[in-house]
């Protein structure tokens, strides 16, 4: 049970790139989550996974004696589900379902997997640490730096394509998206 919860169902021990086909895996268990718990529920949801993630980790590290498995991938789990918490707050905002904001979906998988692989700053100084914290927790603040770079992204996507035009008064475009 602990291997099946560590490798996400199993797609830890894909080949090539098992980091990435748990990420995979996670983007329908989280819209899943996010439809049936809302932002809450999926917020727990993070915690939950990381916190299990934490102690289930530390136990694997002592019995095998690897610094990080490669088929531990819970950790891309909780750090992927973290770079999607402007989408979850985006749909909610708007009414609208979260696979209606496929592109912050999606941006958030690519970010995501470009912090984890990169490992800029204090994603790759916790992930020196050798650890079952060090273990997870590079991955959520990998998360934390894709869920910026989303947020960045959306502001400026919507900046660039979704302003009324200069001039318009604001009850015109008001009126005109009604």
């Amino acid at each position: 049970m602990k291997r099946l919860f560590l490798s996400f169902l199993g797609t830890g021990f894909l080949k090539p790139a098992p980091g990435t086909w748990g990420c995979l895996a996670s983007l329908p268990v989280g819209v899943i989550l996010i439809d049936y718990g809302g932002f809450v529920g999926f917020s727990v949801a993070i915690v939950a996974v990381y916190f299990l993630g934490v102690h289930l980790v530390a136990d694997v590290l002592q019995s095998d004696g690897q610094d990080d498995p490669g088929w531990i991938v819970i950790d891309e789990v909780a750090g992927q589900w973290v770079a999607l918490l402007p989408v979850v707050i985006g749909a909610a905002q708007s009414g609208r379902s979260v696979t209606a904001l496929w592109p912050g979906i999606l941006a958030a998988f690519v970010f995501f997997r470009l912090f984890d692989i990169w490992k800029p700053g204090p994603i790759g100084w916790v992930d020196r640490r050798k650890d079952a914290t060090g273990v997870m927790l590079d991955d959520v603040l990998a998360g934390v730096f894709a869920a910026l770079s989303v947020m960045v992204l959306a502001i400026a996507t919507h900046a660039a394509f979704f302003t009324p035009p200069a001039g318009d008064p604001p009850e015109a475009t008001q009126e005109a998206t009604e």
